[in-house]
């Protein structure tokens, strides 16, 4: 064993996501030019975020499957912010589509690597220092309260990405910009999945099959995010709650389940509220 599962896990997991961006990279561009084609690459990492919390349900018992769908599943909400932010960036510099898919693509990679140092961080200091829980929960509910205050979802973007200065038609600078949010989202993404488990490897897993296909994501769901007129709010309910958990947890144990429901619930009632009042200017 090793940060929580065996050679074999760490490496089969690490087979198939090179396999997949394998795939996704080739194929990218030729599914983005449908508009049904385009949602391919999310329902298939969706679809194999499942069987994968199954078989870890079957194999290592149904808490440790539990765990890692709580945790794909607020990686993957929270993503969506991460996704708000790429486009402000992306209209911004002026770039083309299939710079962006470039552009995205070292995203991704550099968001892969940030949350890799950022867990195994997070795990040695719970591990070794308890009372670092109290602090991770104190940023997340720092975090909510920010993310509450602004108006609207673009409002939330921190102003130092708003203020950038484009280089109009320039790959670069959006890429360093891009590292330097995966960087930013990290120390919320992190604290919130280990709020859920301290396992490594579940940890870990959920982290990069949420963000695995945001690529591909993105280029479905860039007409829709400004739709999402309470998109902060859910994300601020989300942070709030994952970081109440940490805090108490000394105290009160709530349960994955029970997590589980109450994630469902925020994600399910604000995505209504969206639809039901939806922005009334979409620009």
């Amino acid at each position: 064993m090793i940060a929580g599962a065996t050679w074999g896990w760490w490496i089969g997991f690490h087979a198939v996501v090179a396999v997949f961006l394998i795939v996704d990279s080739l194929y990218a561009d030729r599914l983005r030019k449908s508009p049904r084609a385009v949602w391919l690459v999310p329902t298939l990492v969706v679809v194999a975020a499942l069987a994968m919390a199954l078989w870890i349900g079957l194999s290592r018992g149904r808490t440790s499957g539990l765990e890692f769908l709580a945790g794909y599943t607020v990686e993957l909400s929270l993503s969506i912010d991460n996704l708000f932010v790429f486009m402000v960036l992306m209209e911004g510099f002026s770039l083309s589509t299939a710079r962006q898919g470039t552009a995205l693509r070292w995203g991704v990679a550099g968001a892969m690597v940030m949350r890799a140092v950022f867990v195994a961080a997070g795990v040695a200091l719970l591990t070794h220092f308890s009372w670092v829980a109290w602090i991770f929960g104190t940023f997340l509910v720092f975090a909510a309260w920010r993310l509450m205050r602004g108006s609207s979802p673009e409002a939330a973007i921190p102003a130092w990405i708003r203020n950038l200065q484009p280089a109009r038609g320039s790959l670069w600078p959006v890429i360093i910009a891009i590292e330097f949010t995966d960087v930013v989202f990290a120390t919320d993404s992190v604290p919130a999945v280990l709020s859920i488990t301290h396992n490594p490897f579940l940890a870990y897993t959920s982290n990069i099959v949420a963000i695995l296909g945001l690529r591909s994501l993105y280029f479905a769901v860039t007409g829709l995010l400004r739709r999402l007129r309470f998109l902060h709010l859910a994300l601020a309910s989300l942070l709030g709650f994952v970081g109440l958990k940490m805090l108490v947890s000394h105290w009160f144990e709530i349960s994955i389940v029970a997590s589980l429901v109450v994630i469902g619930a925020i994600l399910a009632i604000f995505a209504l509220a969206s639809a039901c009042w939806p922005a009334r200017n979409n620009h």
